[in-house]
């Protein structure tokens, strides 16, 4: 490209954005002054954004907070590996491996079928109330293991799909070339198959970190917990606005990442980025 015209393309690009910057700020500043100067503004300043109640309410919001990274920072790697290994069963072809080919497909397909919520109250009432020697009877345990159950299922779906589209060609080289079948999966399918899913696992993952608040129901002081239990001794919404600001501050930057990723992923298929 010439001088000339790179320059014509850089003036261009600083235009539009001097003009989607321009356009972003009178609008905020338009949509702000028509909420500020409506005549219920007071009464919802008081009852969603009272700075005394985020005062009161900030160190129980941040303890509940520290519950809701443990439960989803612990179970997405469960979850990782539970799928993934749902995922190549039901890739096995061998009529050896029928019976888990099986049982990988029922898992599949009953757990999908159960609302994740349906899922959290049967684990957190249904499996205590057995009294099984060895079995722990915490709350915070089953509402975990049953965030971790239901995701696995849906999380093979996606890896699934991943390995169903590395082309056949690709085995038959790496078979070619001395590999085993197992060989074969780990180095050459698996690999291409993680990297293609990358943008559908974190979506899953977002859905994942907000779903966390389910276990409320089990009595687990969580984040959304915490705020409904300030929100029902106070008569006042602050806490539950900034339980979602909590939420916001961890989907947002994920959601962000995942839209890098996949123009990543969009440019290499292009030819012009690099490898992931």
């Amino acid at each position: 490209m010439d001088p000339a015209r790179q320059a014509a393309v850089a003036h261009r690009r600083r235009r539009d954005l001097t003009i989607a910057s321009i356009s972003t700020v009178v609008f905020f500043i338009v949509v702000t002054l028509a909420i500020v100067r409506s005549p219920g503004w007071p009464a919802v300043q008081e009852s969603f954004f009272s700075s005394v109640d985020a005062a009161r309410v900030w160190p129980a919001l941040v303890k509940g907070f520290r519950i809701t990274l443990l439960l989803f920072l612990t179970a997405e790697p469960v979850i990782l590996v539970i799928a993934m290994l749902l995922a190549v069963l039901r890739g096995l072809k061998a009529p050896i491996f029928a019976p888990l080919r099986i049982v990988a497909i029922l898992y599949t397909d009953l757990i999908r079928g159960i609302p994740t919520i349906l899922l959290v109250i049967l684990f957190g009432f249904g499996i205590p109330a057995l009294n099984l020697q060895g079995l722990t009877d915490s709350e915070l345990f089953w509402g975990w293991a049953a965030l971790v159950v239901s995701y696995s299922a849906y999380v093979a779906e996606v890896f699934r799909a991943g390995l169903e589209s590395v082309h056949p060609s690709q085995v038959a080289a790496a078979r070619a070339l001395g590999l085993s079948h197992a060989q074969s999966l780990r180095y050459v399918v698996l690999p291409q198959a993680v990297r293609r899913v990358i943008p559908p696992l974190l979506n899953d993952f977002i859905s994942l970190q907000k779903d966390t608040a389910l276990v409320s129901l089990l009595g687990v002081v969580e984040l959304l917990n915490a705020a409904s239990i300030d929100q029902q001794l106070f008569f006042n919404n602050t806490s539950l606005v900034f339980a979602a600001a909590f939420f916001i501050a961890l989907t947002v930057p994920l959601a962000r990442y995942t839209d890098w990723i996949s123009a990543r992923q969009r440019a290499r298929q292009q030819g012009v980025g690099g490898t992931l």
